[in-house]
């Protein structure tokens, strides 16, 4: 059982808010609790959009965790500062993009980088790319299994861009890549039904492939919620992200993953411009405003409602305003925790309720140096 204040700090004096805390003894153990459900961290691989962290990405590679994901090429680049050993572009790189990646492939030979093609245009022009530069790039078949929001849906035309890849001379078919996060039951077992349904077109697809004669190396599939389904499948590789750092969203949807929470956001009462009204300094700015009320779950604070946000400000309609003054600490779990990292340069670490020092979120621009 957890310490109840367990997110509280000793001395906030000199903390600027709003702020982000992240508790490293947390993100361990979650880290943990993902090989736990995998079974071994080779049928891991992690995507780093949650976090952006170099720290993180470490902390993982301690712990056995050598592949990974990514989205952007400036995530692409952190993972190969960090020296990870092979790097899933996880966003079919289109214009400029194509050029970034393959400088990126040049900047870090010892990284081994694959990407993402569910377009025959797009790997036409990897493949005049990679043999400009003489390079083999590694690919997988992005699969549509019915998110909506990229891929291609398994069947002939599947089975014919699969099989450009494979004759491509400069192109390298690692597999299939499919992103089910549109799957989020929260009964586990009729998530599992849904997932395995679903995932009945990648195994017909991969048995044709295999049928017509070429190989499909790697099954990577899924995201947090359908993380622990997936891994109760042998031949796929999961890559959950949010399970680095959790958030109150999913802590309410799937409390069976046993995550802990590991980001929390810390503000202060800037106003109470009216009866009943508070106003807290963690606006569109500081949190991540995608989602509907409430955004964020607040910690030790009752009886209180979110009823606006702004650039600067969030505003609770209280039954009781006299819990809090003007200057008081609130403490926030987000209910999404990806983008709301993505505000901030850096996150302040906690350990024993005492600050630490700051991780930078070396990725969260689409740019580093490439």
């Amino acid at each position: 059982m957890e310490p109840k204040n367990w997110y509280k700090l000793l001395d906030t004096d000199q903390l600027l808010t709003p702020c982000l805390l992240v508790y490293p003894d947390r993100i361990r153990k979650n880290i943990e609790r993902m090989i736990e459900i995998a079974g071994d961290p080779s049928r891991l691989r992690p995507h780093i959009k949650t976090h952006k962290t170099g720290e993180i990405i470490h902390m993982q590679m301690e712990l056995g965790i050598n592949q990974f994901k990514c989205a952007t090429i400036a995530e692409a680049e952190l993972l190969g500062s960090c020296n990870a050993r092979d790097v899933l572009l996880a966003m079919q790189p289109v214009g400029y993009n194509i050029v970034r990646l393959f400088n990126l492939i040049e900047s870090f030979p010892k990284t081994r980088f694959s990407t993402l093609v569910d377009d025959p245009q797009i790997l036409e022009q990897l493949n005049k790319e990679a043999a400009k530069r003489d390079i083999n790039l590694h690919i997988y078949l992005d699969l549509n299994t019915g998110m909506n929001r990229t891929g291609i849906i398994p069947g002939e035309k599947a089975l014919e861009l699969y099989r450009l890849v494979w004759e491509a001379k400069n192109l390298e078919a690692d597999g299939l890549h499919a992103y089910d996060g549109h799957i989020r039951n929260t009964d586990f077992e009729e998530r599992k039904i849904v997932c395995k349904k679903a995932f009945e077109s990648v195994e017909k697809l991969k048995a044709d492939i295999e049928n017509s004669g070429m190989s499909v190396n790697h099954i990577i599939a899924g995201g947090s919620p359908s993380f622990p389904v997936h891994a109760l499948n042998p031949e796929v590789i999961t890559s959950p992200g949010t399970t680095l750092l959790w958030d109150a969203r999913y802590e309410a949807l799937f409390p069976e993953m046993k995550m802990l929470t590991a980001a929390v956001l810390y503000s202060r009462v800037i106003s109470k411009p009216a009866p009943n009204i508070i106003c807290l300094d963690l606006g569109h700015k500081a949190l991540a405003p995608e989602m509907p009320f409430p955004r964020v779950e607040l910690l030790g604070v009752e009886n209180c409602k979110q009823v606006s946000q702004s650039e600067e400000h969030l505003v609770l309609e209280c039954t009781e305003t006299n819990n809090l003054d003007v200057g008081d600490a609130v403490y926030a779990i987000p209910m999404h925790i990806c983008p709301t990292v993505a505000k901030y340069r850096n996150l302040i670490t906690v350990v024993n309720s005492k600050v630490t020092g700051t991780w930078e979120v070396a990725a969260r621009d689409h740019q580093i140096t490439i």
